[in-house]
């Protein structure tokens, strides 16, 4: 698995799929702006810090919001999370509701239950993805992308990354910086994504073994769902309406996506022996969080290769119902595409069972 096969399938994925980071990717330093001793009355130490990218103009950073439990005794494990808004964390217990908009719609609250989390011994931490780089087809030359761009050069090569890539990347680069903390165990970090950050949240595991666990919520087409069963959105959806999000070769495949070289389980069993857990909704059926079930039980094989478990059955699971005894997680939650309060309350539990100390759990 290791001398041969995973490091082919990283290879088609670095080429075909995602595209792969150039050599001349930018450096990164790290800043820390504030420290708030005292945040959430108390219950954390607060930490604003800039991330800045060699060669980016001044200004143009990426800014880490960062959470650690006040009272921990030593090094703590984190939560990383990329997130598309720039809401911070709030202090409910359970889950951020979500409020009223404008039209009475409501507003998508994607961060966890801050609380919860520093009591149950986490740090955490969220940084917004478009930060990186944006997330459109004509910004090239914006971002760590236009960095490692050529003078005349109007997009990256072929094989090189995509958008996917480039939050990926920058998820590494703050694993990077989580190991300069001495408040922070570096070997103990979980990402999350939810939709295109949670295909990034997979591609950046399937990369960087550093991460510990994997939590990727709805993540669907050319992420955790499998492309060959033709359910919901399609390969050629995803080429036509996010071609900027992966490599140009991906251009190859629609019409004949039955021609791709790899499919959903490959890139779950590409994060293995690290843990994943994935979740899909009832009202997100564009996502086919059955193929996302699927997908993951495809992926047992090389778990179990490696001495870890897998899902641990083969039928899908009753609703709301997470499956997380084994190495790899599920839950199908009721609802929509977004992170439900039971997601939340399903992987800290699965948190618990695999980034803390037998002592401590």
């Amino acid at each position: 698995w290791f001398k041969q096969r995973r490091p082919e399938l990283l290879k088609l994925y670095e080429t075909d799929i995602y595209g792969r980071v150039p050599a001349n990717a930018p450096k990164a330093t790290f800043k820390v702006l504030e420290t708030d001793t005292n945040a959430l009355n108390g219950l954390s130490v607060y930490k604003l810090v800039e991330i800045h990218f060699q060669g980016e103009p001044e200004g143009s950073n990426v800014i880490l919001h960062e959470y650690l439990p006040a009272k921990a005794a030593g090094p703590v494990p984190m939560l990383l999370q990329l997130v598309f808004f720039s809401n911070l964390p709030t202090p409910e217990t359970t889950s951020n509701a979500a409020a009223a908009g404008p039209r009475g719609r409501p507003v998508f609250h994607e961060t966890g239950p801050l609380t919860n989390i520093l009591e149950r011994g986490y740090g955490y931490a969220t940084f917004r993805y478009t930060e990186v780089q944006p997330d459109n087809g004509n910004t090239y030359h914006s971002g760590v992308i236009g960095l490692t761009l050529a003078p005349g050069q109007a997009k990256p090569a072929p094989d090189e990354w995509g958008t996917i890539s480039a939050w990926a990347w920058a998820a590494s680069r703050v694993l990077d910086y989580f190991a300069t903390d001495p408040a922070i165990d570096a070997k103990r970090v979980a990402l999350i994504g939810h939709s295109r950050l949670g295909k990034t949240a997979l591609w950046a595991g399937a990369q960087d073994p550093r991460f510990a666990l994997i939590f990727s919520s709805c993540a669907g087409e050319m992420g955790s769902a499998l492309a060959r069963r033709d359910f919901g959105e399609t390969v050629d959806d995803m080429a036509a309406n996010f071609p900027w999000q992966f490599a140009g070769n991906f251009q190859k495949y629609p019409g004949h996506w039955t021609n791709m070289p790899v499919d959903a389980h490959m890139l779950i069993a590409l994060n293995a022996p690290h843990t994943v857990f994935i979740t899909g909704g009832t009202q997100d059926q564009w996502a086919d969080p059955r193929g996302e079930f699927l997908a993951e039980v495809a992926a047992g094989p090389v778990y179990r290769l490696l001495g870890k478990t897998g899902l641990g059955v083969t039928n899908g699971p009753p609703l709301d119902t997470p499956l997380i005894t084994g190495d790899l997680g599920f839950n199908y939650h009721t609802g929509g595409h977004t992170i439900a309060p039971g997601d939340w309350q399903a992987f800290l539990d699965f948190a618990d069972k695999h980034l803390k100390p037998k002592a401590d759990r």
